[in-house]
């Protein structure tokens, strides 16, 4: 974050100074969190369903906070700490990091979807990294905390930002989209994730499309062009599709799956045709790689830089790692989240996995309201049809899919909890047999991933 003075956060976020004294102090970081502070650091209490970070100012300025933001000052102001109290401060960091973005001109692109948010923005932000230095949203800090902080960390020697955000209610894309202020907009598809508090798909598709509020005059629009639902989606601005479709500008064509070796396939749009080899399992990745050469044509790549880009991916996290163990074991790390879009292209890449028996390891799904029961079993169900050997279904709700699976003809255990599971999966990962892990975050599968990825096999 590049310094800012505290008479610049009063304007920024319309707040009173309590304590003014002569000089004007300079921070040059900001922290919600009061167990991560940092010395000179402004301490942004945010307020919890569960707490209030309120209760803990006084505890950060003496932990080397230089100041605090705070709807509510506490009742003795501590000498040489600066206090600038606010309405609201969800609202005040979302006012500084809009007044901090203003400071840099470089093209910013804003991803939202359903499914693969992340990816997208990974391979968006590897292939603009064979040009220009680019800043990207770390992690998933996509909410309406994770944003501004991101934001609050661009810096000059930034070319490009690439801005990942999510939600689950409306107004959340539009809340962050007015501090991202995009050049390119990016949906990456139409699901069933968060359709609990939507609705509907047609819903899902009304709150992402709050992405296009905040789009700058002249900006580009990049879709999906396969999702029937972004089909019907027309703005007012210049937009690409890309896909398989004969009607998309980037057209993905002689897509060949290599199971965990990745994917191969050309995209041709009106300026170019690439020939792309991606080394991440999933024939989806095409998707994300079609929508990242649209991103950097518009920004001027050429054909060398784009290839590359493509080629240097590296996915992010839980995101289909493909852990290669001894004697022919493989390990599909797909555990950071699940929906039933994201779980059936997860199982489709186990059933093309070359090897002697498949296991996949499922559990719950969140947020799905009224389809969760329907959802979980037709997981099971298109598992056992897939040809997979073992289900192995973790959860309350996954006994919908442990019940799906067996139904459809797959052998199926079935436990409440990863700890149960963890000894009979160390049983199953035998020679030659490939396991995927997928289930939502709330599961915290990775800790699982972990205890299978590190032990010892003959």
């Amino acid at each position: 974050m590049q310094p800012m003075t505290v008479k610049e956060i009063v304007a920024a976020v319309d707040g009173v100074w309590l304590n003014p004294w002569e000089g004007d102090p300079v921070i040059s970081s900001v922290c919600t969190d009061s167990r991560k502070i940092t010395p000179g650091c402004l301490f942004l209490p945010w307020v919890g369903e569960r707490f209030d970070g309120h209760d803990f100012i006084d505890a950060s300025l003496d932990a080397g906070a230089a100041g605090c933001l705070c709807a509510r000052a506490p009742e003795r102001l501590k000498d040489g700490k600066f206090y600038i109290q606010v309405p609201d401060t969800r609202l005040a960091l979302r006012a500084l990091a809009s007044a901090y973005r203003s400071r840099f001109s470089l093209p910013v692109v804003q991803i939202t979807g359903s499914v693969g948010k992340t990816t997208t923005k990974e391979m968006i932000a590897s292939v603009l990294g064979a040009k220009l230095r680019v800043f990207k949203t770390p992690g998933n800090f996509n909410n309406d905390i994770g944003t501004p902080l991101t934001l609050l960390d661009i810096g000059p020697e930034h070319e490009a930002a690439v801005i990942e955000t999510g939600m689950n209610h409306f107004g959340e894309i539009e809340y962050l989209g007015e501090m991202v202020r995009p050049d390119i907009a990016v949906i990456s598809n139409i699901g069933d994730a968060h359709i609990e508090f939507l609705g509907s798909r047609q819903g899902i598709l009304r709150a992402k499309c709050e992405i296009f509020t905040h789009l700058k005059p002249g900006g580009l629009v990049v879709l999906n062009g396969d999702d029937p639902l972004l089909d019907t989606v027309s703005v007012n601005f210049p937009t690409v599709r890309c896909g398989k479709s004969r009607h998309c500008q980037a057209r993905i064509t002689e897509l060949t799956d290599r199971g965990v070796g990745g994917i191969t396939c050309t995209v041709t749009t009106e300026k170019d045709q690439y020939a792309l080899t991606i080394s991440t399992p999933g024939e989806y990745m095409a998707y994300s790689a079609s929508i990242a050469v649209a991103v950097a044509e518009s920004l001027g790549l050429g054909h060398d830089e784009i290839v590359r880009g493509v080629a240097a991916y590296v996915p992010a996290g839980s995101r289909m790692r493909v852990l290669r163990k001894s004697c022919g074991r493989i390990i599909l790390d797909d555990c950071y989240n699940a929906n039933p879009q994201s779980v059936a292209a997860a199982l489709e890449v186990l059933a093309r996995t070359d090897c002697d028996r498949k296991v996949a390891v499922l559990g719950d799904m969140g947020e799905l309201g009224e389809l969760t029961d329907r959802a979980h079993y037709n997981m099971g169900a298109l598992a056992a049809m897939l040809g997979v050997d073992m289900v192995v279904a973790i959860g309350d709700k996954a006994a919908k899919i442990a019940d799906g699976a067996a139904q459809s003809g797959s052998s199926v255990l079935y436990f409440t909890s990863q700890e149960e599971a963890l000894p009979e999966l160390r049983r199953q990962l035998r020679p030659g047999t490939a396991v995927l892990v997928k289930a939502s975050h709330a599961m915290h599968f990775e800790k699982m991933t972990e205890q299978l990825s590190g032990d010892s096999y003959d």
